[in-house]
């Protein structure tokens, strides 16, 4: 597999110069659709998921042998100004409860039969407070880019991302409201559960980061060095390398999908190989979806993080492949197809 990127323009020049995928290989799946026994389109989104994944495994019969589950893990120094009702040190305490099979992400990874892995960066050196300096310098920034795009091994037919970051639903709202617009009010939301008197503190920690980043200048790699986290860095980096390795990806909920929205903003279609897992209840997920055009597998009002709800549609995901392998087309089984 290609390096990481050891600079910013070679990082940007990955995020504009992107594979487009293996369009016979969807093509192939609709044909196939065609004949087996439905009526047309009567899977709905099984019949375009099927397609999808073969499409970026660049294969017609796609598959799903080896699902991953990654889960990037990072502090935000922005928590000294109160945004989050847990202490910092709860993000290396849930990396010790994912090491011991203790969380979510472990039941749901193992019940959809995809490996698990946790990755995670520098805890105890938090990123610096984002509403007086940018979160990363360059090298750090790079560095974090690195770590997701060197934990993405190729032939994987399928990636689920997600996090944990005490803090970081305020890193995923600032960096969403630098790119798409709009306030802290329009993007902040109570995350991990915080109170009337926290949620304010969020919003002006929002707006106060995403006033100096703009004052700044830069473009959308710029806001994820600024306003994100190393775990968001990491995300961005998984993503990206999934696209140039052929490994399609579900992306879990708003802070997996704001930290993988910069690439969306620098290339057309840039996350055409991705698919939003489910629709968090954390405020902004839904504007942020909307904004980058991503529909939903799911919404079942989850908004964990850790990858939960990415492996809880590994499960729609595998019913859309054994449907497309395994029915049996009209000839097959002797049904009488469409005439008119």
């Amino acid at each position: 597999m290609t390096p990481p990127p050891a600079s910013l323009d070679a990082l940007r020049a990955l995020c504009r110069d992107l594979p487009a995928g293996d369009a016979a290989a969807e093509q192939a799946v609709a044909a196939r659709q065609a004949t087996l026994t439905k009526p047309a389109g009567s899977l709905g989104r099984l019949e375009t998921l099927a397609g999808w994944l073969a499409r970026w495994q660049g294969r017609a019969m796609p598959r799903l042998e080896r699902v991953e589950a990654l889960v990037f893990a990072g502090n935000h120094g922005v928590t000294a100004r109160g945004v989050s009702p847990f202490p910092p040190e709860v993000t290396a305490q849930m990396v010790a409860n994912f090491a011991a099979g203790g969380a979510a992400i472990n039941q749901l990874s193992g019940l959809a039969g995809a490996r698990l892995r946790v990755v995670p960066l520098d805890l105890d050196r938090p990123t610096a407070d984002m509403t007086v300096a940018p979160a990363m310098d360059a090298a750090g920034f790079l560095a974090a880019v690195a770590a997701g795009w060197e934990a993405v091994e190729p032939g994987t037919d399928l990636l689920c991302l997600g996090e944990m970051g005490i803090g970081n639903t305020t890193a995923a709202a600032a960096l969403a409201c630098a790119l798409f617009g709009g306030n802290g009010t329009d993007w902040a939301g109570r995350g991990t559960g915080i109170d009337d008197a926290g949620l304010a503190r969020k919003v002006a920690a929002v707006d106060v980061a995403v006033t100096r980043h703009r004052r700044s200048g830069g473009d959308a790699l710029a806001a994820a060095m600024s306003l994100g986290g190393r775990e968001l860095a990491a995300i961005l980096g998984a993503v990206l390398a999934a696209r140039h390795a052929g490994v399609p990806v579900m992306l879990d909920g708003f802070v997996c999908t704001a930290a993988a929205a910069p690439l969306a903003v620098l290339a057309r279609d840039g996350l055409a190989h991705c698919t939003a897992a489910h629709c968090s209840a954390e405020a902004g997920h839904r504007r942020l979806l909307a904004d980058l055009r991503l529909d939903p597998l799911l919404d079942l009002g989850m908004r964990l993080g850790e990858a939960s709800g990415a492996a809880l549609a590994v499960q729609v995901a595998r019913a859309a492949v054994a449907c497309h392998a395994g029915m049996a087309s009209f000839g097959e089984a002797g049904v009488s197809g469409r005439t008119g």
